[in-house]
């Protein structure tokens, strides 16, 4: 390799550039990030991406108003990833070893019976349902758990099956060794504490939680109406600065964990937490933001959000929605036309800023306006009128 592409950003913004080129398959885990005295980095990425990459759009997303160019390492250097063997050959090789130690051969059928992917928080590793389901490895018993925690150099295993529909998002969580169900996981500087049988951790909303992260909240009042154990309570309060947070939470597992996490993080005297259905929240006209980080749908936060939102300013609510195709052209009644949209993506997490401006201090219809349409759509629209199909970072529509 003579050369190998890069983003050359500032050094305390490297992070968060990296896991946002992670999560989209364009981060070269191959090379050597490069350190230059004037403090940015060079992060390598990977060169069949760079005709679909807009440098715009991805400052706009990741760290608004940052320095970032494209550049090339000259005579990269290989990374420690790429210089050992990876986890998953690990695993393998160690399987192998148990198989042969029982006089059994391995096959390409027990190949793609062994996972691929995984979980991992500190020292605990978790496994997706489905894998490990050859009979031959359910007569190794406690043998296949202590080999696979060797081949991944973790000491605790535990497998997860599909969430459950007891209205908590209540994960199913088996311990297949070790007993303490306890785990650390930090996420851009910010520590999560759980249990894993217990609570659910969702590591595909990163990308949200460093735009959070990335957001000026100086002086304003944050409304999370579904906090869980903190995933975007603590990016509000962390790095964006918010002046107070108030979390709403009605599980109580996730409540325990979301004040341990308020604490470790050293910024629970900026937190209310609001135990028990946040559409029964006692509390109006003091938000500058709310948050309703729910999927499939949050549409049964809309109503209460519009009444937490300051009647003289007004403010944003991040509406997240599971999208399956554009809204009609029209709206629901009451409601401002939506922006149109270049492209009309598959279903998956959406998320799109709605700004009610300070038009709306002189204008107590529109502001009612504004609330008929959120019961509106609350009660029956599958889709926000004003909600775009994501876009560059979630954009904010002005009203």
């Amino acid at each position: 390799m003579s050369s190998v592409p890069a983003l050359r950003v500032q050094r305390h913004l490297a992070q968060m550039y990296r896991k946002h080129l992670e999560a989209r398959g364009i981060w070269q885990p191959r090379v050597r990030v490069h350190k230059y005295p004037d403090g940015t980095v060079a992060l390598p990425i990977v060169s069949t991406c760079l005709p679909e990459l807009d440098l715009n759009a991805l400052q706009l997303t990741v760290a608004p108003g940052s320095a970032i160019s494209l550049m090339y390492i000259q005579a990269p250097t290989p990374s420690k990833r790429e210089r050992v063997t990876s986890s998953n050959d690990k695993l393998v090789e160690t399987l192998q070893e148990l198989l042969a130690s029982h006089g059994e051969r391995w096959s390409e059928e027990l190949r793609e019976d062994v996972p691929c992917s995984w979980q991992r928080h500190g020292d605990l590793v978790l496994l997706w349902d489905g894998c490990f389901s050859q009979r031959v490895w359910k007569s190794m018993g406690m043998e296949l758990w202590q080999a696979v925690v060797r081949g991944l150099g973790v000491k605790r295993l535990a497998r997860v099956g599909r969430v459950s529909s007891d209205g908590f998002r209540t994960p199913v969580v088996t311990m297949l060794l070790g007993e303490d169900s306890i785990v650390t996981h930090v996420d851009n500087r910010i520590r999560y504490e759980f249990d894993v049988t217990k609570c659910m951790f969702s590591s595909g909303n990163i990308t949200e939680k460093l735009r959070i992260a990335s957001f000026d909240c100086s002086g304003e009042t944050v409304v999370d109406l579904y906090a869980g154990i903190g995933y975007f309570t603590l990016p509000y309060l962390v790095h964006a600065g918010a002046a107070h947070v108030h979390a709403c939470e009605w599980s109580s597992h996730a409540l325990k964990a979301l004040k341990r996490n308020l604490e470790l993080n050293g910024v629970s005297e900026r937190c209310t937490v609001h135990e028990g259905d946040s559409r029964q929240i006692p509390l109006l006209d003091l938000a500058d933001r709310v948050n309703l980080g729910l999927i499939p749908s949050s549409q049964d936060g809309w109503p209460v959000a519009c009444r937490l939102l300051k009647q003289d300013t007004g403010g944003i609510l991040h509406i997240h929605q599971t999208v399956t195709s554009l809204p009609h052209p029209s709206g629901p009644r009451g409601a401002p036309a939506p922006l149109p949209h270049p492209t009309n993506k598959p279903a998956g997490w959406q998320e799109a800023g709605v700004r009610l401006g300070p038009a709306q201090k002189k204008s107590g219809a529109k502001r009612e306006a504004w609330s008929r349409w959120a019961e509106d759509t609350a009660a029956s629209s599958p889709i926000c009128c004003a909600m775009s199909l994501g876009g560059h970072g979630g954009p904010v529509f002005s009203t």
